[in-house]
């Protein structure tokens, strides 16, 4: 009998294609498997926060001094900063030539959902800056507030080299084999993937009442992201890591395969990170330290995908409005969308939160939202993977800068 092995991302690949017709043609029994996906959700978040925790600790104890931190730290947020910067002028300028807004209507849109969201605002950039440093780490580990993890982990790997030689050895070795423990489970999760994915994907494309109907009249809208988005990850990244990081993007685009999948999928950066880490290091040859430090900070803090349909968004609710955005107001977008996209949850529809905070900056109606929140689930699987996609070249980059040999 003849036996096929299919590869991972193939598997992905497929479930893709069988969970969509499955929640189109077979709605009435997609309760039936979209535990799957509730599961393998659930599974993954429950190993991030192990993972990002002693991989990032682990990762700037080794660099033995502060001085290696300072300067990959500086180098990583130069380049989120930069990309950033590319994504949200890509946003906008796609947003002013195709003009979604114009001719819209807004009647009829149920606001209750942006109301709860709007309800969930929790403060200012200086408030999210400011939570940044946990009062109380184990309220954060219980909320999943990736940042102050991310920054207790480094404070964490800065002193463990300030110890005596043998205790800091002895803690890196614990964090190091902690580490691979939580590598082992990942993996162990990921060979499960393409059944979860088969049950969220289908959950997704079950709850949409009306799939044409809806494509039809928020068409231009979707275009102007997807366009936006399509030029981020197939252009912008590419070159960048072509030029500056002296790689080759397609090599390691081929390596990410699996990751991008699942963060598309799952339309979440923080469940993907598993799978990004270990593509990264293990497939595409970038360092430990760097894998570790440079993923997981940039999972919470790098949103370029977020950043386009964050400019998107507001640009559209201004021309349903017949609002002509001046370029001072753009600009407001611009340094607002980079700065509250730090905060931005790696979840999805973790992006609604931001709109409404922009929205009332700019003094635009936040119920507007609504109307483009039928679509919002579907745009998020494709930025999440901008998102993660960003966030593997960044460490190769930074990889490269730092004189390592890669796989790519």
């Amino acid at each position: 009998m003849l036996k096929i092995k299919l590869s991972i991302h193939w598997q992905i690949l497929i479930a893709l294609v069988l969970s969509g017709l499955f929640g189109y043609f077979l709605k009435e029994y997609v309760v039936y498997v979209s535990w799957m996906g509730d599961i393998f959700l659930r599974s993954l978040k429950m190993i991030v926060i192990p993972l990002v925790l002693t991989s990032v600790a682990s990762g700037i104890a080794k660099l033995g001094e502060t001085e290696g931190f300072k300067r990959l730290g500086f180098k990583t947020i130069l380049y989120y900063l930069t990309t950033s910067i590319f994504a949200i002028v890509g946003g906008l300028l796609f947003s002013n030539l195709l003009k979604p807004g114009v001719g819209v209507s807004s009647s009829g849109a149920d606001t209750e959902l942006v109301e709860k969201i709007s309800s969930t605002n929790s403060g200012s950039i200086g408030d999210t800056l400011l939570h940044i440093v946990p009062d109380n780490i184990f309220t954060s580990f219980y909320h999943s507030e990736l940042l102050s993890i991310i920054f207790f982990a480094i404070v964490i790997g800065i002193f463990i080299p300030k110890l005596r030689k043998k205790d800091s050895d002895m803690l890196i070795g614990i964090l190091d084999a902690s580490f691979e423990l939580f590598m082992k489970i990942t993996m162990f999760i990921i060979k499960l993937a393409p059944y979860g994915i088969f049950g969220l994907i289908s959950k997704v494309v079950a709850d949409q009442d009306d799939l044409a109907g809806m494509f039809s009249s928020l068409g231009i809208f979707m275009v102007t992201v997807l366009s936006a988005l399509f030029v981020h990850f197939v252009i912008v990244i590419p070159l960048m890591v072509r030029f500056i990081g002296k790689a080759n993007p397609v090599k390691h685009f081929d390596n990410m395969s699996t990751a991008l999948l699942t963060a598309f999928s799952t339309a979440s950066s923080a469940a993907a990170l598993p799978m990004t880490m270990e593509a990264t290091h293990e497939e595409s040859g970038v360092s430990s330290k760097i894998t570790n430090f440079t993923l997981p900070v940039g999972a919470t803090v790098n949103m370029d995908g977020t950043a386009i349909y964050i400019c998107a968004v507001v640009m559209f609710v201004a021309q349903v409005r017949g609002i002509d955005l001046t370029f001072y107001q753009q600009f407001i977008i611009l340094i607002s969308a980079l700065l509250t996209s730090i905060g931005t949850a790696a979840i999805p529809m973790g992006s609604l939160v931001v709109i409404t905070i922009i929205l009332d900056l700019l003094h635009l109606p936040i119920e507007l939202v609504a109307v483009v929140l039928p679509v919002d689930r579907l745009l998020d699987m494709f930025r999440t993977a901008t998102n993660v996609w960003s966030d593997s070249c960044g460490a190769v980059i930074v990889a490269k800068s730092e004189g390592e040999i890669l796989n790519v």
